[in-house]
């Protein structure tokens, strides 16, 4: 880690606030102000089915709506009338100080017009009026939040209202350049302002030079007209290398629901093999949305018809089937962020089959206390046969919150285990994942926590578990978001990823993210990529694998976009303010040697808050589609969905379902080898069964690229519950083949390709 840029002042400073002072920033839009609150809704009705939970959620969104800053209108109605009883003509600081608050909230509820009124009312003030008695630095970001809301209009009326396949791509050029330019006109002549009142080095400076260079871009002026001084060179955004570029077309087929960040599921919900669409938002009344796959190219969207109205808000998913029946599940999360007024209830929705759901939460169990998370994971950790649930909560010192270990009973419910286990993780839980990692056959478990040391819980085997996080060395980053296990480099080790959100005491910030791009020093922590080494032991290899840049990413999932059997990832960015415009961030893995970045050449550089991501193929031409849940936390930061088509590297694959007898019937913890021979070499492919990363789930079904190899000459599936291995040799690629435990035989199931995109799919059909 490396100093930040020095202040105005000459001292060094990181971003302008630290990791605590985030969340407590965040915490009180929550919170909604001093003597304000949401009541903790648990015990407040008894528990049934999917109407009661709608109920509990009307409730919960009403107290956000009233109380809560993120959604509401608090305190705007004090403002307002401090604002009004000031004597008209009478010179007071006041009346500056109340409009830029006014200013900030109208911008968070999407009142940009408003917002803008009310902070250039505040900027004529401390031009005209005190000129000389409020402090520079805070001139100067009064006059950067003026061209941030600029810079939201100019989204709003251009990237919104107009939306194209371009839209907000960075670099942006071609139909993404804005036709209405005041917005852009209007942040272009503040950031200006900004740079000329400051010097290069302050922080608040790095990030106007960040915003104006795609400010520019936005009206197509970029970068001839960019003044030297502020301008980026156009080489700064480019690839490490040339990719295909993928073309974004969630538009084109209706999948384009306009949401606050939230979660994202790919999976064939209706047993019918072709892969839906599941996506959630953190908005407390906003609703999830279910795209039925109709196998023509288009989507229909049957969010009623599957059991959906009225269950709203959800910041993540994930998905599973709990009770062995065959259909999948889905578990929804909901309050992270939001501290003690976000004890919401969580939702466990049965699939009753052919996409029917029926919110189960209670009734299964796990509706006796309410926590705010947005990271759930399921796993058998007692290899008895049936998914395990962990829920990471958000500790802190309002909200003495527990994680959650729930024992899944085997009879449709859970009990709660965490004491017995070892688990409570009494710190800021943010992501959750299970892995064998010492492979003992059981799973353990890695929590990433902000702002404090993550755990590795190692699985005693006897349903307790120790944390080696200290002794393994993966304790950091200190400051981390998004986790997964996987293997990166087809080792058979399983590695562990973790996500850096900030530093240790900085908040996530698009400063450090533009420093990063231009090779000035930040505050940040980087990515850690500690690879396994097949004895329960970790390094951090993220330097030698090119892991350099500040991502903060929020949402984030991996897959194998190339098909060339090693796993690439796709990190979706942001933080909750909406000065936060950095790219969504694609990293190809190049054998397991090195990661290198193709977001801009491969087209994925999008700047809108990502959060649920997927992985699959949609269209069943063999190669792996992106789906990405797009918005940011506060209602004037809502945003579409992306999907992103794949165009074909041309390489083979095989699409493997495993469906489990003595184990759970996911699958879930299954481990898979292909063996291949490619250009007269051989070589090993792993897959660890589960929905990929944390943020957004994958496909169940396991989709495995095998290069240019034209047979599998040996697959296996290991089994940690049973503890068999089944082995098939001689297979052909290019088929999609179903393989339940035990059974020594496989079945093919056909699948017929088909080109994403139809006529009447302009519009997505609904129910």
């Amino acid at each position: 880690m490396s100093k930040s840029p020095t202040s105005e002042h000459g001292t060094a400073r990181g971003p302008a606030s630290a990791i605590c002072i985030l969340i407590a920033a965040v915490a009180l839009a929550c919170a909604g102000g001093p003597g304000s609150g949401q009541r903790d809704l648990a015990g407040s009705h008894e528990a049934t089915g999917t109407e009661h939970m709608s109920e509990l959620l009307r409730e919960v969104a009403a107290e956000s709506l009233k109380d809560n800053p993120f959604f509401g209108e608090a305190p705007i109605p004090d403002l307002v009338a401090k604002l009004a009883a000031l004597p008209d003509g009478v010179p007071d600081l006041r009346r500056w100080l109340y409009n830029k608050l006014l200013g900030k909230h109208h911008l968070r509820l999407g009142r940009v017009e408003t917002a803008i009124r009310h902070y250039l009312a505040a900027y004529r003030e401390q031009r005209e009026v005190f000129p000389g008695e409020i402090p520079r630095t805070e001139q100067v970001q009064l006059v950067f939040e003026l061209a941030v809301a600029y810079m939201r209009l100019g989204e709003n009326q251009n990237c919104v209202a107009h939306h194209t396949a371009e839209s907000c791509l960075l670099p942006i050029r071609g139909s993404g350049v804005h036709t209405l330019r005041e917005g852009s006109e209007g942040a272009l002549r503040y950031l200006t302002e900004v740079l000329e009142r400051t010097g290069p080095a302050d922080w608040v400076a790095i990030k106007a030079r960040w915003l104006i260079n795609i400010t520019y871009m936005t009206l197509g002026r970029y970068p001839d007209e960019v003044p030297a001084a502020f301008r980026i060179p156009p080489e700064t955004y480019e690839s490490e290398e040339s990719f295909p570029r993928f073309r974004e077309i969630a538009s084109d087929l209706g999948l384009n629901s306009f949401d606050l960040a939230g979660g994202a599921i790919v999976e064939d919900f209706d047993d019918d093999g072709l892969l839906d669409i599941l996506v959630s938002t953190s908005d407390p009344s906003g609703p999830m949305h279910y795209y039925r796959n109709d196998g023509d190219g288009g989507f229909t969207e049957r969010t009623e018809a599957a059991g959906l109205r009225g269950l709203t808000g959800g910041l993540n998913m994930t998905h599973a089937d709990y009770d062995n029946d065959g259909h999948t599940d889905v578990l929804v999360l909901r309050g992270a962020w939001c501290r003690a007024h976000g004890r919401h209830p969580n939702s466990l929705l049965r699939n009753l089959g052919d996409a029917r759901f029926v919110d189960v939460t209670f009734a299964a169990g796990l509706g006796g206390e309410h926590f705010p998370t947005q990271t759930g994971a399921w796993g058998d950790y007692d290899n008895d046969g049936d998914l395990d649930l962990f829920i990471g909560n958000e500790y802190d010192r309002n909200v003495p919150a527990r994680s959650q270990l729930f024992r899944n009973d085997g009879d449709g419910t859970f009990t709660e285990v965490t004491d017995r286990a070892g688990v409570r993780n009494e710190r800021y839980a943010k992501g959750a994942v299970w892995g064998d990692f010492d492979g003992d056959r059981y799973p353990d478990l890695y929590v990433s926590n902000l702002s404090e040391k993550n755990r590795l819980y190692r699985n005693n085997r006897d349903g307790t578990f120790t944390d080696v996080a200290e002794a393994k060395g993966v304790t950091h980053p200190l400051a981390s978001f998004p986790v997964w296990f996987w293997d990166f480099d087809n080792d058979g080790n399983l590695d562990i990823q973790v996500f850096a959100y900030g530093g240790p005491r900085t908040a996530p910030d698009v400063g450090a993210v533009a420093a990063s791009y231009l090779g000035l020093e930040h505050p940040a922590e980087l990515d850690h990529l500690y690879r396994g080494d097949g004895k329960g032991g970790f390094e951090n290899v993220g330097p030698q694998r090119g892991l350099t840049r500040v991502t903060t990413p929020m949402g984030a999932n991996f897959g194998d976009l190339d098909n060339d059997g090693y796993l690439d990832y796709y990190l979706g960015t942001g933080y909750p303010f909406f000065e936060g415009l950095m790219p969504n961030v694609m990293l190809r893995n190049r054998r397991g040697g090195r990661f290198v970045d193709v977001t801009t050449s491969g087209g994925f550089g999008h700047l809108q808050k990502g959060h649920g991501i997927a992985f699959a193929d949609l269209d069943h031409d063999g190669d792996q589609d992106v789906f990405e849940q797009i918005g940011g936390m506060y209602p004037g930061d809502a945003f579409t969905n992306a999907l992103f088509e794949n165009p074909g590297f041309g390489n083979h694959w095989v699409k493997v379902d495993l469906v489990g007898v003595r184990s759970n019937r996911s699958a879930i913890g299954a481990r898979v080898r292909v063996d291949i021979v490619e250009a007269g070499e051989r070589r090993s492919i792993y897959r660890h069964v589960g929905t990929g990363g944390m943020f957004g789930g994958n496909p169940l079904r396991q989709e495995i690229g095998v290069g240019r190899a034209t047979r599998v000459e040996r697959l296996e599936i290991y089994w940690p519950t049973s503890d068999t291995t089944q082995t098939f040799v001689d297979l052909e690629v290019g088929q999609r083949i179903e393989i339940t435990e035990g059974r020594d035989s496989y079945r093919v199931v056909p699948i017929e390709p088909f080109k994403l995109g139809r006529a009447s799919s302009a519009t997505a059909r609904v129910d």
